[in-house]
């Protein structure tokens, strides 16, 4: 039985292995308790409604739906959960997405645990929570008004749709997927191209691939 005070943690992610590790290192601090997991994001929905969670540990990559969506469905149906966005994508790559659609905080999975721990500390506590060089390049960004990347002119669907074109899904995959109409894929395919600049699906595939947007 959990004292009032232990931070209660949902861990979700896709990878039987890496959630073991994730609870190991949860577990090992007497301040953390492991609310419950899940592999895919209809099974975290659900069980958003049934476990007390303070911090959920979301990964980018899950199967279910767009992480976008599940992102926005689990701040607007559980709005005192804190989220701690964990992945193997570089920050640049989905930290801002993940923050602007509700998040607390993004990490990196290369990270320690001593820093993971933390990062759940401060997300619980109401911070936010990115690391020191994201928070400069940030800065930088808005300051100096460096370019974007080309992908960072898309919106969050237009860029949903992108990285699974660019791992070389189908139109039908991808509308399977994301719950929309193939013709309606076709048309974010033709504005992403045109946003970026490219000829091709082929492009796009390097593009992705060189830009570290794919796993």
């Amino acid at each position: 039985m959990t004292s009032s005070t232990t931070i209660r943690v949902f861990i979700a992610d896709d990878h039987p292995v890496v959630r073991q590790g994730l609870r190991r290192i949860v577990e090992a601090d007497h301040a953390f308790a492991v609310a419950g997991e899940a592999g895919d994001a209809v099974a975290l929905l659900e069980a958003m409604s049934k476990v007390a969670t303070d911090v959920l540990l979301l990964d980018v990559s899950m199967p279910g739906g767009a992480f976008l969506d599940t992102l926005r469905a689990l701040r607007a149906d559980h709005p005192t959960i804190r989220v701690l966005v964990l992945s193997v994508h570089p920050e640049d790559q989905w930290a801002v997405r993940a923050l602007r659609a509700g998040a607390s905080g993004y990490l990196t999975k290369d990270h320690s645990p001593a820093q993971l721990l933390a990062a759940i500390r401060r997300v619980h506590g109401g911070g936010k929570y990115v690391s020191a060089a994201l928070a400069e390049q940030l800065a930088t960004q808005i300051h100096d008004g460096v370019e974007r990347a080309l992908h960072e002119r898309l919106s969050d669907r237009e860029f949903e749709v992108m990285r699974r074109l660019g791992s070389g899904q189908t139109g039908s995959q991808i509308a399977a997927e994301l719950g929309l109409s193939p013709k309606s894929v076709s048309t974010y395919r033709t504005r992403v191209l045109e946003k970026m600049g490219l000829e091709s699906n082929a492009e796009l595939v390097r593009y992705a691939a060189r830009n570290g947007l794919i796993s």
